[in-house]
């Protein structure tokens, strides 16, 4: 559960980093399996993922091995003004975050501080002190639209680490830049994070 106690390893030693994962409705969010799969691998870290409604039409919840929150959930959690806001749980339990993919839409609505569903009402409340890792995935003419670089430079403003998209022939047929970072690239910035913080 969100703002539960992190929880040791085996050994009793070691506790675990929570690492939150935020998908949005790029075609993209199809190696959400795989980003979990790899995530998992990493014997320290416990994931749990938020999604947006439309990154749900690119994979099928039932391959995703942890805990998966959406708008519904925020909703049904809380009734009265003691109950728990998930948003704020959320972003209490997440030692770090990755937003992959990061789309154009949710992009644009982060660098202006809209905070409309689950996902970017944890990234407005999110603690600055923690790593927030975002990889932009979009066509190659939004993300050479002008506004594109603009809104990914807010975004590093406000401390958030960029992982860059790579060249490569998109499912759309086009071929150019804006094609998420590689599964692999990801996991390994998160490596790096997790040892440069040497989070608790």
């Amino acid at each position: 559960e969100p703002g539960a106690p992190a929880e040791e390893s085996s050994s009793g030693l070691q506790k675990k980093h929570h690492v939150l994962v935020g998908v949005t409705g790029s075609v993209a969010a199809l190696k959400l399996p795989l980003l979990i799969t790899e995530l998992l691998k990493i014997t320290t870290v416990e994931v749990q993922v938020v999604t947006t409604e439309r990154a749900k039409h690119f994979y099928n919840a039932q391959d995703i091995p942890v805990t998966l929150y959406s708008d519904e959930d925020e909703w049904q959690m809380w009734k009265g003004r003691s109950d728990p806001v998930l948003h704020i749980e959320l972003r209490r339990w997440a030692d770090l975050m990755v937003v992959a993919p990061l789309d154009a839409n949710t992009l644009a609505k982060l660098a202006n501080g809209i905070c409309d569903n689950l996902l970017t009402c944890v990234i407005r409340a999110w603690d600055l002190s923690k790593p927030l890792l975002f990889c932009p995935a979009m066509n190659t003419a939004m993300w050479e639209h002008p506004i594109t670089a603009r809104q990914v430079e807010q975004l590093k403003g406000f401390g958030y680490r960029e992982i860059p998209c790579v060249v490569k022939k998109l499912v759309c047929g086009d071929k150019g830049q804006g094609a998420m970072a590689e599964v692999l690239t990801i996991v390994e910035s998160v490596k790096r994070i997790l040892e440069e913080q040497e989070l608790p």
